[in-house]
């Protein structure tokens, strides 16, 4: 007897339900690439051995390293590995390549050409917050950075290597005018002209990226009127902005100073450019005593929001696709001394010195196997449900 419509409206139904339920299974893909950064000890503790340093990364779930103080060994320990890297040039070496093109060559050649393409490097940042360690009102400090940054761009097409981009990173706090609203935000003066202009032209006509390092810790305790809810991802009724000439509420501080980024590139004509989080995180104990915020919890709460945020690929109000990429400031605690002082540096890592987890989070963001099948499992039991019901 052939089947009847009803019947087989029903089993067509069915299986689309069942498809749609499986469909909404959670997936491990993100817009944004999740890294950690990691700078060698020049002292204490002892730092690890360099091929323990992607095993470390690997173990943490996560796929992208930014280098600060980039060893041969180091790079080396990350070839044929599927971990991307990006090495920084310490600031000391700026001036130097950008006085001589063969100088930024004599660095490839001792940390990249080796290595490349067997390591994944995607980046070079040309310093580090170069323009805030500066000395205050050098004039010369953006030509320098510039020519530095040209310098290498050239002497990698020099070697025929055009697939690792250059640029540099600078402080949010050093760099803007205001964390709030977003939309009022722009670059300072006079690094807006003399920098930042021809930096942003450079980075869209070699399709690179712009760095910025975002701390909403660094903000939060600059700005008492911020609740603490607020800069930790923690959803509760009163912990939102409203930037109201944009109309934009936000949420979280991480996504308020994005957006101010964001709004400061607009201002200046180069509104699409992708933006990178080069450092961010939340200290889980502070160089001084009065540095209560800075503990463990707050520590594991903000990482844990920051982890899920990224992972839920909803970006923020004015960059949907969200940031192209974002590094965990840092892999290990740095148990050095702050220079000149007996007081001790914050404590950012994510990993104490014997490589063990400091915080209990899935920096992957992906389900657990178990998680996985058990979903998967309800989905198959669904649409054999349904179909042994159609049969009668």
């Amino acid at each position: 007897m052939a089947p009847s419509l009803s019947s087989s409206f029903f089993f067509f139904f069915s299986l689309a339900l069942s498809f749609h339920f499986l469909s909404l299974l959670p997936t491990t893909t993100s817009l944004t690439t999740l890294g950690v950064t990691y700078f060698t000890p020049v002292t204490k503790p002892k730092p690890p051995p360099p091929d323990h340093i992607p095993t470390a990364v690997s173990y943490l779930g996560l796929t992208a390293i930014r280098i600060l103080s980039p060893n041969p060994a180091i790079t080396r320990a990350f070839t044929y590995t599927n971990t991307t890297l990006i090495l920084t040039i310490p600031n000391p070496l700026v001036p130097p390549i950008a006085a001589n093109r063969s100088n930024a060559l004599r660095w490839l050649y001792v940390h990249v050409v080796p290595f490349y393409p067997r390591a994944k490097i995607a980046a070079i940042s040309v310093g580090n917050d170069f323009l805030s360690a500066s000395p205050p009102g050098a004039l010369s400090s953006a030509s320098v950075l510039l020519s530095a940054i040209r310098n290498i761009h050239l002497a990698l097409r020099d070697l025929g290597i055009r697939r690792i981009s250059v640029s540099t990173s600078f402080s949010f706090i050093s760099l803007l005018t205001t964390s709030f609203p977003p939309s009022a935000a722009e670059f300072r003066p006079p690094v807006s002209e003399t920098l930042i202009k021809p930096l942003l032209q450079f980075l869209r006509d070699t399709n690179s990226s712009f760095l910025i390092n975002i701390f909403p810790y660094n903000v939060y305790r600059l700005n008492s009127e911020i609740p603490i809810g607020f800069a930790l991802f923690q959803e509760h009724s009163f912990n939102f902005r409203d930037d109201l000439v944009t109309g934009v509420r936000y949420r979280n501080l991480f996504d308020m100073m994005v957006d101010a980024a964001i709004s400061a590139m607009a201002v200046a004509g180069y509104e699409n450019i992708p933006l990178v989080v080069a450092e961010t995180g939340w200290p889980s104990s502070g160089g001084e005593a009065s540095e209560v915020d800075a503990n463990p919890a707050y520590a594991e709460m903000y990482l844990k929001g920051l982890v899920a945020h990224l992972r839920s690929g909803v970006g923020t109000p004015l960059r949907k696709e969200g940031v192209a990429e974002a590094y965990i400031y840092e892999l290990f605690d740095d148990e050095e001394v702050r220079q000149g002082t007996t007081l001790p540096k914050r404590n950012w890592g994510i990993l104490y010195p014997n490589m063990t987890k400091k915080y209990k989070i899935d920096f992957s963001g992906s389900l657990s196997t178990g998680e996985g099948c058990a979903l998967v499992r309800v989905g198959i039991l669904l649409v054999f449900a349904l179909l042994h019901l159609l049969s009668f």
